[in-house]
């Protein structure tokens, strides 16, 4: 491999050679050309430029989260604006995003650990392209994976003499492996078929105990607060829902050739509730001030909580000044925003806010709740399934759609009357949903 060495002393290590200038300055090399390409280029290698990832600024009620996964391993190659880890908050889940490429080259904090916003995160690389032979950890790990899954797979159920059977046979021209399958027993496959079905009884009572995400914590501790402040109530009505499924019947068709939205009935209650705020406003309300609210808050808008079922939780979206809003634009922000709650990509400004909340149970065939009320809210309506009741009108009993309503409300401020009266307004409203034109 070397050669024209005039004296190559036994204790010299090519490899840790410093630079190849302090190599000429030594005696023992007299032709450039014998030098190792691995040496040429000592002098070529230089220290990349790194950039180091901090926390983002998430909001400003939020200053911490937990670090809930990292999308990106140790040695991948990341571009810009690529998703490298995700940050579990109170509300909602929140994406860092790269903002250079290159190698990921160190990760300073892990997963579960909580962090704040400014703290160093992880260091990359920076580089604009891709290496020619680059290959993940990820990926090397599950190419070597594959490889023993199929290994294991074609023999997990022959024995060692059947394997080599299977091999010679299957040489043969006209014998396919399908043909082996067929006659060679696998006994050993219902002896493990058995086994798994007799671990499986015995394994039914097990118990297994997982962290609490931060969001489902902080869902708890809200609604325990709520409890312990408000001095909560809940009044009912029900409501006859002919009227408002003979409009959607009569629109919903062209509503959604011409806009593409589709018509449903939560644009309606929001609606309802609305013109209902506008005669009741303590309803839309809130107490603030010391020594637990000694002033109120009234406000001439209303910002609807939409409560929306996620896997992680329930989140409440706002539909802000959704008074300024027809039937078609209320329709077309609930589908966004529920959307982006089913895809985890609400924003804190999507969650935070909302002056009154309405939550539909009815989506999952509830009959009658009494809903929590969402601080610092005074009240949430509760919406339920519509059932065929039998019902009496001018003396006759008619079979009619029918919802049951639920208002809980915040004693403190809101009174029973004003309660009572904006469900019967709302009932009002749903059942002649002309007087929401007046």
């Amino acid at each position: 491999m070397f050669h024209k060495f005039t004296k190559v002393p036994k204790s010299y290590n090519f490899y840790k050679l410093p630079t190849i200038n302090n190599i000429f300055k030594t005696s023992y090399i007299k032709n450039f050309q014998c030098i190792p390409n691995k040496i040429k280029q000592l002098n070529k290698i230089q220290a990349y430029a790194t950039k180091t990832i901090q926390v983002p600024q998430m909001a400003e009620s939020i200053t911490e989260g937990t670090l809930k996964q990292w999308n990106k391993k140790i040695g991948d190659f990341v571009n810009q604006d690529d998703e490298i880890a995700t940050i579990e908050t109170d509300k909602i889940d929140v994406t860092v995003n790269s903002p250079v490429s290159g190698i990921l080259k160190e990760i300073l904090k892990h997963e579960e650990d909580i962090i704040q916003a400014g703290q160093d995160m992880c260091i990359i690389e920076l580089s604009n392209e891709q290496p020619k032979n680059y290959k993940s950890i990820q990926n090397i790990e599950n190419t070597e994976t594959i490889s023993v899954l199929k290994e294991s797979q074609s023999s997990k159920n022959y024995k060692p003499s059947e394997m080599e059977l299977k091999k010679d046979i299957t040489k043969q021209e006209n014998i396919q492996a399908k043909d082996v399958n067929q006659f060679i027993p696998i006994s050993e496959k219902s002896e493990f078929n058995s086994f798994n079905t007799f671990k499986t009884s015995q394994n039914n009572r097990q118990e297994h105990i997982v962290k609490m995400s931060r969001m489902r914590s902080r869902i708890a501790s809200r609604l325990k607060e709520s409890q312990n402040t408000t001095a909560f109530l809940t009044t009912f009505n029900e409501a006859d829902m002919s009227s408002i499924i003979e409009m959607r019947s009569l629109y919903k068709d062209e509503i959604l050739k011409e806009t593409g939205i589709k018509l449903g009935f939560m644009s309606a209650f929001i609606k309802a509730s609305i013109a209902a705020l506008k005669k009741v406003p303590v309803i839309n309300a809130s107490i603030t001030g010391s020594n637990g609210g000694d002033k109120i808050v009234y406000r001439d808008y209303v910002d609807v909580s939409v409560a929306v079922a996620t896997p992680k939780g329930l989140i409440t979206p706002v539909i802000r000044n959704a008074e300024t809003l027809s039937f078609i634009e209320i329709e077309k922000t609930i589908s966004e925003l529920s959307s982006k709650a089913r895809e985890n990509k609400l924003t804190i400004e999507d969650t935070v806010g909302g002056t009154f909340t309405i939550s539909n149970g009815g989506v999952f065939g509830s009959m009658l709740s009494t809903p929590i009320i969402n601080l610092p809210q005074t009240a949430v309506l509760g919406l339920h399934a519509i059932k065929d009741r039998a019902v009496v009108i001018n003396g006759q009993i008619v079979i009619r759609p029918i919802m049951y309503l639920a208002l809980t409300y915040d004693h403190r401020l809101v009174d029973g009357r004003e309660s009572v009266t904006f469900l019967r307004l709302l009932k009002e409203y749903i059942e002649d949903p002309r007087k929401l034109l007046l």
